[in-house]
Parts: structure tokens; C-alpha cells; sequence
């Protein structure tokens, strides 16, 4: 059972200057300032939130190299919205959310309600299980299909 916890919550978490660590998260709520990792030697690393671009769950370390993300949207599931996510260092992710959309009236980085916002990405194929996006990483969200 503790390993079943363990792979669901592989990560792999990509700092806003380009660092990135991988290890396992538990009990982490966006509203917590700092989230612990457990690195792969079982190192507890304490790391602040604010410093983070996003947190990608993932299927496995690894990845796969040479794999080109899907960023068109076949289908989508229902009562997500389409988004289209434009980080700060000029990466782009697409994929959808579900529940409330986390800004009002057009995006604008000071408007958005929550420190953090999820997204599923759009490419099933795609190592990523869902995206946990740091707004304060984001440059431009567009709603897509709309």
C-alpha cells in the first residue's frame, strides 16, 4: 500500500530558474507555503512553492525522450474547460481544468484567486498525469474553444 502511495505521488518539480528535482510529495494542500520532497535516496527536502514554475505527476522519472507533447485537443472531458498556459521563461502546456476557473474577467497575474491551479494534460500519451501550475510562473492563460 505505502508503495501505491508512493508512485501516485512522483514528481517531478520544475523551479522557476530552471532547477528541477524529482522525488515523492505527500499531504500537500496549495494553500501551504512550502511542500516537502522525498528525493529518490529518501532525503526530506523542504522547498518553497513560491520558488516553483509547476509540479508535474508523473508516471515515471524517465520520461520519454523524443516524445513531442500533443498540444491540439481531440476531445475533452466533461465539465473541463479548455486552457492554454504560456509560462514566463516562454513554455506552453495545454491541457484541461476541471471546476472553477482560478481568475476573473480575463487573466491578469494579479487576479488570480489561488497560489496554484491544476491542469490534465491533453496528450494521453504523455508522461505527465496532471500539471499542479505556480501562477506566479504564468505569463498568459487563453480559454480554448470557447
Amino acid at each position: 500500500m505505502a508503495d501505491e502511495l508512493r508512485e501516485n505521488q512522483k514528481v517531478i518539480l520544475r523551479f522557476i530558474d530552471g532547477k528541477m528535482l524529482k522525488g515523492y510529495i505527500r499531504d500537500f494542500r496549495i494553500a501551504d507555503t512550502y511542500l516537502y520532497l522525498e528525493d529518490e535516496s529518501s532525503h526530506q527536502l523542504k522547498v518553497r512553492l513560491k520558488e516553483l514554475k509547476a509540479i508535474f505527476y508523473v508516471k515515471k522519472f524517465e520520461g520519454e525522450r523524443g516524445h513531442q507533447e500533443k498540444k491540439a485537443i481531440s476531445g475533452i472531458r466533461p465539465g473541463a474547460k479548455r486552457v492554454f498556459v504560456k509560462f514566463k521563461d516562454g513554455e506552453t502546456i495545454m491541457g484541461n481544468m476541471e471546476g472553477e476557473i482560478p481568475w476573473q474577467n480575463g487573466f491578469f497575474p494579479g487576479s488570480m484567486k489561488e497560489k496554484a491551479f491544476t491542469i490534465i494534460p491533453v496528450d494521453e500519451s504523455s508522461n505527465n498525469t496532471k500539471i499542479l501550475v505556480v501562477t506566479t510562473a504564468v505569463k498568459d492563460i487563453a480559454m480554448v474553444g470557447v
